[in-house]
């Protein structure tokens, strides 16, 4: 007899299917509640947990993957991109203390995820993907989805959306090398942002850079993460 692996057989060995029976919105505050006790003595701000309790993470990975679409882990969205895992989201998103009349600049789209989990909380949301179809797809899921608070750019993220600037608050979804000059230009006086920096396969830190009132910048590591590689002409 011949074996054969079918699409999301690994992952049922390694972690379980999900009864089809399981509710998303109940699989959804399972995760949030993970998110919270993994997040030890630092939660995240009920205002975050409130919009990753909204989104429906499940639409945002491919539709074999949509019943591990609430695991506390990363998965695989095409094109050799992924969709970070909760509770990364959770903190990147904590971190730059997203108020709701903030205009925030996200780098890297991605799936989306991230865009909406921002939109839930801030007035807009402006998002730049350099992978064609990846920004396509993402405009088209966030519009049926309702996120009419969030534009989609296809472009080189490195040099952010100037003619939408200055934003509140800046995420980046991909690791640099440096914190881009013209995104911290972009940084409203007062504003953060928040960046994995390190090079692919190497080890990488999660920063938050703040701008003073004065201009002035600071920055400080947070924690080591994982991410995909900014990519770019830059």
């Amino acid at each position: 007899m011949k074996w054969q692996f079918v699409p999301g057989a690994l992952f049922a060995l390694c972690w379980g299917f999900p009864s089809y029976g399981e509710d998303y919105a109940a699989l959804r505050q399972k995760m949030v509640a993970e998110v919270i006790a993994a997040s030890g003595s630092a939660p995240p701000s009920s205002a975050v947990t409130a919009a990753m309790g909204k989104v429906e993470r499940h639409r945002f990975v491919p539709s074999w993957l949509a019943l591990f679409g609430y695991r506390n882990q990363p998965l695989p969205i095409g094109y050799g991109q992924t969709i970070s895992q909760p509770i990364v989201v959770a903190l990147m998103t904590d971190l730059l203390r997203v108020k709701g009349g903030d205009k925030i600049l996200e780098i890297g789209t991605g799936s989306g995820y991230q865009a909406a989990v921002l939109a839930e909380i801030a007035k807009s949301v402006y998002s730049i993907e350099i992978i064609e179809p990846l920004g396509q797809q993402a405009t088209e899921r966030l519009q049926s989805l309702g996120y009419h608070n969030v534009q989609i750019r296809l472009g080189d993220g490195y040099y952010g959306w100037p003619e939408a600037a200055p934003f509140d608050g800046i995420i980046v979804t991909a690791a640099a090398s440096h914190v881009p000059p013209p995104l911290l230009k972009q940084l409203k006086p007062g504003g953060r942002m928040v960046i994995p920096l390190g090079a692919s396969f190497m080890t990488q830190y999660l920063m938050l850079v703040e701008k003073k009132p004065d201009g002035s910048v600071s920055s400080r590591q947070i924690e080591p993460v994982r991410f995909v590689p900014l990519t770019g002409g830059h």
